[in-house]
């Protein structure tokens, strides 16, 4: 799709920061103007952002200067991760703002358009001036999506929504998160009343169709399992620069104090070699253990810690330190995992193995998004069990193979609590509200038998250790 097809604002905005679209944005810009649900598969680094919001960006910016742009949420977008709903709404105002400078150069009239998050991190202040003042972009969390849902005030800003951007969508696929997400966009597509356009953003999977059906829900899959929807995937066949990392000390069951010596001397030599480096960790106890090391080693001012357990205000900090070259090494554990916007790292270590082909590779691809530059990785093996998990990751990558995705069986207690929510917020005819929730893929083949067992389990109550439960909702057994 040429950028002429934008409008001349949104067009020159992004020809001044870019030299060209990537293969990706082309396609999945196509996709999207064609009206197609899309799932764009690509490694970080490939655009894949950019790819999904520049098109809704371009229908605002056309809405508003004809003056048909009214006061409401149009696009959600959501991200597993609170710091990369907060990165992305920080990415969205330099664009928004400069699109905004461009209008008015040309003497033409648009509304400000408007991009705020809604996480746990929200505070109250801009939660209430946003039920008074929907933004046009919303972007929030599965968990937010479904209070959301539960409010009235939530309710009233969704109901104008037109198209939803999943990011990440691989990460939610094969737990009960991406099963609690794919009942609220069901949720959601009941409440608009209107066909939702769903745009996911993945890293490559095997078989990239089950995250398709994922997306779209079984509304759209023929009976054959084919998914209706325009699937760009950009491959996952990229020159990288990966190595083990072996301490002088022959490894055991578990590392010794020794062998941790020698590893963080390791990882402060790695770091002064290079400009920037992240360090991953599998859990919180060895990122602040790790981070705390390194701080002797390379300077307190040089060296900080990510995980979820750390104040807002902290991880945030800690992203635009590394992102403007004041840290010269972050320790994280998977909170950075996925594609927050930390600027160019050169180097990726592991402490460990990472459990899973998928997280090395969404790991190590944090590096390298330089012009020119090469995704780059050490792997620390921490044991014997360490040691051959490793090896053979790094064989898997050698080969060109990925992880198959298994995606998680409909899990009945995210039903039910789904169906409470749901229920508390509007009336339901029983059937209306199974043909509703199982347009959602892990509940696709979920009986209608099994369905009215949770309605009769919510509706009667059920017993537990400390004595029956209350009954969380009325079934009128009459009509439904």
């Amino acid at each position: 799709m040429p950028m002429s097809s934008f409008h001349p604002a949104v067009a020159g905005w992004f020809s001044d920061r870019f030299a060209a679209p990537t293969p990706a944005q082309q396609q999945a810009w196509s996709a999207i103007a064609a009206g197609r649900h899309t799932l764009v598969a690509a490694p970080t680094g490939s655009g894949k952002t950019l790819a999904a919001f520049l098109q809704a960006i371009d229908a605002l910016v056309r809405d508003g200067v004809q003056g048909d742009l009214a006061d409401q949420t149009r696009v959600l977008y959501v991200s597993p991760l609170k710091a990369l709903s907060n990165d992305i709404q920080i990415n969205l105002q330099a664009p928004l703002a400069a699109i905004a400078e461009r209008l008015q150069a040309a003497g033409l009239s648009c509304p400000t358009l408007r991009a705020q998050v809604r996480t746990g991190d929200t505070p109250a202040s801009e939660r209430v001036a946003m039920r008074k003042q929907p933004p046009h972009i919303l972007v929030t969390t599965p968990e937010s999506l479904y209070i959301l849902l539960g409010s009235a005030s939530g309710r009233a800003m969704l109901a104008g929504v037109r198209s939803v951007i999943v990011d990440e969508i691989h990460a939610l696929v094969e737990n009960k998160r991406g099963a609690h997400l794919a009942l609220s966009l069901e949720r959601l597509a009941a409440l608009t009343n209107r066909p939702l356009q769903r745009i996911g953003l993945s890293a490559t999977q095997r078989p990239i169709e089950a995250v398709a059906r994922f997306l779209v829900g079984a509304g759209a899959v023929d009976a054959e399992g084919v998914p209706d929807v325009a699937i760009v995937d950009a491959g996952h066949g990229r020159e990288r620069d990966l190595a083990l990392e072996l301490t002088a000390l022959p490894l055991a069951p578990v590392m010794s104090h020794a062998g941790w010596t020698l590893i963080h001397d390791r990882l402060a030599q790695l770091a002064q070699a290079h400009r920037t480096t992240l360090v991953f960790a599998n859990t919180r106890r060895q990122v602040e253990r790790t981070a705390r090391q390194l701080s002797e080693r390379l300077g307190r001012d040089r060296v900080a810690a990510h995980h979820g357990s750390m104040a807002r205000e902290l991880r945030l900090d800690a992203e635009q330190r590394l992102k403007s070259g004041q840290l010269s090494l972050l320790v994280a554990t998977a909170s950075l995992e996925l594609g927050i916007d930390i600027g160019d790292v050169d180097l990726v270590c592991q402490l460990g193995s990472p459990g899973s082909l998928a997280a090395f590779l969404q790991r190590v691809g944090r590096s390298g998004h330089a012009l020119g530059a090469i995704p780059r990785g050490r792997l620390f093996p921490l044991s014997r069990d360490d040691l051959l998990e490793c090896t053979a990751l790094l064989d898997s990558v050698r080969r060109g193979e990925l992880d198959v995705l298994r995606p998680v069986p409909a899990a009945l207690d995210v039903l039910a609590q789904q169906i409470v929510a749901e229920v508390a917020a509007q009336d339901w005819h029983e059937t209306a509200l199974y043909d509703c929730l199982v347009r959602a893929w892990p509940y696709a083949e979920l009986s209608r038998e099994r369905f009215e067992a949770v309605l009769r389990m919510l509706a009667d109550g059920y017993s537990r250790r400390r004595g029956p439960a209350a009954v969380l909702l009325h079934r009128d057994g009459v009509h439904g």
